[in-house]
């Protein structure tokens, strides 16, 4: 079972500062792509993507994203291309599973580009859940269940950046923010070696050390328990 953690520990908070430029993958990182049939690509040079949505069709598979990782039990995420009006391109990734297990985090992972240090941005919207309406941001994925996620919650009203390792998750940072069910908001996470950042609708929320995972990973879409929700705007870019 899944259990979250809040940590204390400055061992914890605190990690030493790494190289901050993108670097070649790792042979662990390299396997793990090879044993899941991903591309292992990466770039030293700056780069930044903006998702365009616009040229996906309704009712598939978003491309350039694999949708059946999930951490923790229950099933898959369905993630889906969907037609939304209040969309930035009039279309949206929505995962409209609600499969209710407390420990079931869906993740729709960007296959095409890996790194340790970015920034990345999304607009959201959570459009159902019992258990949760949680949507959020996961980085320096090496395996379903070991990254980095920032996620905002309607019950709970915050933000939260979490460190999920072997399944565990423990928090790192947290702020109160107001989240509001089927309405858009805009989250980002800033991963620049130990350092962490977060903003919610254009507010910065925290800043936080955490050294655990160091690794060069994916970025991914992350939802929680039945949480059903729609994703808009996604923005990567390296951090030099």
């Amino acid at each position: 079972m899944l259990t979250f953690v809040v940590s204390c520990s400055p061992h914890a908070l605190h990690g030493s500062r790494r190289e901050t430029k993108t670097r070649p993958l790792t042979a662990a990182v390299a396997a793990v792509l090879t044993l899941i049939n991903l591309p292992a690509v990466s770039s030293a040079q700056s780069w930044s993507r903006a998702i365009d949505m616009s040229r996906f069709t309704e009712g598939t598979l978003p491309p350039d994203f694999v949708t059946t990782w999930r951490t923790g039990q229950g099933s898959p995420g369905s993630w889906l291309v969907i037609d939304d009006a209040t969309a930035t391109q009039g279309k949206a990734i929505a995962q409209d599973s609600a499969t209710p297990v407390e420990n079931r985090f869906p993740l729709a992972v960007y296959t095409p580009v890996s790194a340790q240090n970015v920034m990345v941005s999304v607009r959201f919207k959570t459009m159902a859940g019992k258990l949760d309406q949680a949507a959020g941001i996961a980085v320096r994925l090496t395996s379903p269940s070991d990254y980095y996620v920032v996620r905002a919650s309607v019950p709970e009203q915050n933000v939260v950046l979490y460190r999920m390792v072997k399944g565990i998750a423990r928090e790192i940072a947290a702020a109160s923010v107001e989240v509001s069910p089927e309405k858009w908001h805009t989250l980002a996470l800033h991963a620049d070696g130990a350092q962490f950042s977060a903003s919610f609708d254009d507010k910065n929320l925290f800043a936080a050390q955490d050294g655990t995972l160091l690794k060069i990973g994916l970025v991914a879409l992350w939802t929680k328990a039945d949480s059903v929700a729609r994703f808009d705007a996604l923005k990567i870019r390296s951090v030099p």
